[in-house]
Parts: structure tokens; C-alpha cells; sequence
């Protein structure tokens, strides 16, 4: 396993539509290898396949998120069937490092997609399980959490943003 750089705004990849992944191979799974790893290492919640660069319909969850699990959750061609309620809750990013802020989204989803063993995947969840699973997903339509915030906050989001990076 290996470590991947972690993409940043306004790297282009971020905003791309990913595509759909036709098959599971050995490539993938190492690839989500380094996508775990790299979450771990970036003490992230969650991963997508186009913040290291690869604008495919990828994403892996941190397990500490499904206390079912023991693994991490990998999802291929991840998609949310069903959303329920709403509540807002304080987001970040690895893609938009040091901002957080308050989202509103979905407070239950149900989601579906394919595990590395080829099998369909539903996640029936709530809380941060489903926050996260929203979120990645978002960032295989090329939308980060921050085009979810209100035309003030992202007024503020921008003025303070491009004072930190000058």
C-alpha cells in the first residue's frame, strides 16, 4: 500500500463527472488500498476516487463511521436511492483544507452500490454514516460541500479562502 497526494481546491479533477467503473480488477482493488491508506494517514472521514486524481465512481468511508463493520467501506458506483429529513451538520474536507462549516443534507439515506467482490451493496443510515455517504458521493458529480453553503458563507468562504492562499 502507498499513499496518494490528496487533490486541492481548484485542482479541475474536483469539478470533473466521473465515470462509471465497468470492471473490478486488480488495479482498483490496490487502488483502494491507497485510498484507505491515504484517508487513514489523512485522518479523513471519508475518500473519493477524484481527490487523488482519478475521476472514476469510487469511494471509501472510514469504519469508525459503521460500527457494524470492521472494514472500511468501499463502494463502487455509489449512488443515494432514498433521503429523508434534513439536518445541518459541520463539515471538511481533505479537498478544501482548514474550512469547516455547516451543511444541511439528507439525515437518512438509503444508498446503494457494488463492493470489490462484485456484490450489490444498500446501506440503509443516518447520522455521520450518511453525511459521509453523501458528501463522497458529491464529489463523484464533481460538487464540493461548499456549494452547498449560503451565497453569504460562500462570499466568506471565497474572501477567506484566497487570503489564505496568497
Amino acid at each position: 500500500m502507498s499513499t496518494i497526494d490528496i487533490r486541492v481546491i481548484p485542482d479541475p479533477v474536483l469539478r470533473t463527472q466521473s465515470k462509471p467503473i465497468e470492471n473490478i480488477t486488480g488495479e482498483l482493488v490496490k487502488l483502494t488500498d491507497d485510498m484507505v491508506e491515504t484517508m487513514i494517514l489523512a485522518h479523513g472521514a471519508g475518500l473519493a476516487a477524484p481527490q487523488i486524481g482519478f475521476p472514476i465512481r469510487l469511494i471509501v468511508i472510514d469504519t469508525t463511521l459503521n460500527p457494524t463493520e470492521k472494514e472500511p467501506l468501499i463502494l463502487i458506483n455509489p449512488l443515494i436511492v432514498e433521503a429523508q429529513l434534513e439536518e445541518n451538520g459541520e463539515e471538511g474536507c481533505l479537498s478544501v483544507p482548514g474550512y469547516y462549516e455547516y451543511v444541511k443534507r439528507a439525515k437518512k439515506v438509503l444508498a446503494r452500490g457494488t463492493g470489490l467482490k462484485g456484490k450489490t451493496i444498500e446501506l440503509e443510515c443516518e447520522g455521520q454514516l450518511a453525511r459521509a455517504l453523501q458528501h463522497e458521493i458529491d464529489h463523484l458529480n464533481g460538487v464540493l460541500f461548499i456549494d452547498l453553503l449560503s451565497p453569504i458563507k460562500k462570499s466568506l468562504f471565497k474572501k477567506k479562502y484566497s487570503r489564505k492562499n496568497t
